[in-house]
Order: C-alpha cells, then sequence, then structure tokens
C-alpha cells in the first residue's frame, strides 16, 4: 500500500486506472459492511451516505410545485392585513373572513385593450427602438 502523503499521481481523477477503480469498490463494499454493523448494534439504520442522499435529492423532487387552498391563502391575507392595520394604527379587520362566499365568488372579468391604444402602443415602442438603433 503506497504512502497516503505522497505526490504520486496515480489517484488521479481525471483518469482512474482499473486498479484504483477496484480499490474504490473495496473501500466502498466495507463503507456498506461497517454502516450494517453499526446500525446492527445501534438498532436504528445507520445514516444515509453522501452518494445515497444526492440520489434521494433528484430534480422530480425539488421542482415540484407546491399549492396552497383558497382557505389558507384567506388566512394568510386576513392575517397580514391584522399585521398591517397594527403597524398603522387602525382598525383590525375581522380575523377570519367568509371564506366559502370569497371562493364562491366570480373571477374578475379580463380586461382588453382597444385596437386604437395597441396601435399606439406599438408605434411608440418603435420610437424607442428607433432612438436606441
Amino acid at each position: 500500500m503506497p504512502f497516503l502523503g505522497s505526490s504520486r499521481r496515480s489517484m488521479s481523477t481525471n483518469n482512474p486506472t482499473i486498479a484504483n477503480l477496484q480499490r474504490a469498490v473495496a473501500i466502498a463494499e466495507k463503507i456498506q459492511e461497517l454502516e450494517s454493523q453499526l446500525a446492527s448494534i445501534l438498532g436504528s439504520p445507520a445514516q444515509p451516505t453522501v452518494a445515497k442522499a444526492r440520489q434521494a435529492t433528484t430534480k422530480s423532487v425539488r421542482g415540484r410545485k407546491r399549492t396552497m387552498s383558497p382557505e389558507a391563502r384567506a388566512r394568510i391575507a386576513a392575517a397580514q392585513k391584522a399585521r398591517w392595520a397594527k403597524v398603522k394604527g387602525g382598525k383590525t379587520p375581522a380575523a377570519a373572513p367568509n371564506i366559502e362566499k370569497k371562493a364562491a365568488a366570480k373571477p374578475k372579468a379580463k380586461r382588453n385593450v382597444s385596437p386604437e391604444a395597441r396601435a399606439k402602443m406599438a408605434a411608440a415602442a418603435k420610437r424607442r427602438w428607433a432612438k436606441v438603433k
């Protein structure tokens, strides 16, 4: 076994040799064996290794979009309004708004821009880009 502190480049990460790979596999097997022994002694599963933790944290788990119920959003909004009212010295709004009424309310109609207004905005944008170029 070579001295670990030596400056030999046999353990280069850029180009590992077959011997180094076999050695790495043997070390990994020893680690697994020691973890299982530790688990049998302590009576609980051993801590996962770094590689296992990285595999568990995949994009599918991290990229998941969280959603909130309308009731929860209403509670949070009411609490924030109460905090602002307290800071501003105004009256505190009702603690729990009528959630069913808010959930059943129709969403606002989508507002459209008239063709004349859209033409004005397009002309203004063209003038701005002409100045830049």
